[in-house]
């Protein structure tokens, strides 16, 4: 028995520039977070994957689609122009805190001889770098209109806190 795939459009096609449609963010953006991710993971195993995750570079979302030649990056850009500035703030200080994360976990990872505890920190900073992917992609989904904070668990739990100390 064979499955065939449907032929459903994708995002970046309902997204194109030109199609009639409101521009929409892009989650393309993201695969640059995907890809440090799974060289962390994979550095774990092999020593080899530490310089690719060194050569990687953090790029802002109007960054990486000023030099995109994906058919949607013009459409992606008018998209984030239209984000209100302070949720646009937010969205880049998370991608910043993820950044700095993905640098200190290289550095962390370049050591030799390798600290005893690389697997666990590694283990700590994928599930960081995981939630910080689920919490840009609502907000790109949502074409920048929710509240990208929401989707901070420590400051959800440090809002709580705060309300169970009044």
């Amino acid at each position: 028995m064979t499955i065939k795939a449907m032929k459903a459009p994708s995002a970046a096609a309902s997204n194109q520039a030109g199609s009639g449609q409101a521009p929409r963010l892009s989650t393309d953006f993201l695969n640059r977070y995907n890809e440090a991710l799974m060289l962390i993971e994979m550095a774990t195993m092999d020593d080899g994957v530490v310089a690719d995750l060194q050569s990687w570079q953090s790029l802002s979302y109007r960054e990486h689609f000023a030099t995109s030649s994906l058919r949607v990056a013009a459409s992606a850009l008018a998209a984030y122009d239209k984000v209100d500035p302070a949720r646009a703030k937010a969205f880049e200080d998370a991608c910043q805190s993820m950044d700095r994360l993905i640098q200190a976990v290289t550095a962390l990872l370049a050591e030799q001889p390798r600290p005893a505890d690389v697997p666990v920190v590694v283990t700590g900073a994928s599930e960081a770098v995981r939630r910080l992917i689920a919490g840009l992609t609502q907000f790109i989904n949502a074409n920048g209109g929710i509240d990208i904070a929401l989707f901070d668990d420590t400051a959800v739990q440090n809002e709580i806190d705060a309300l169970l100390d009044n």
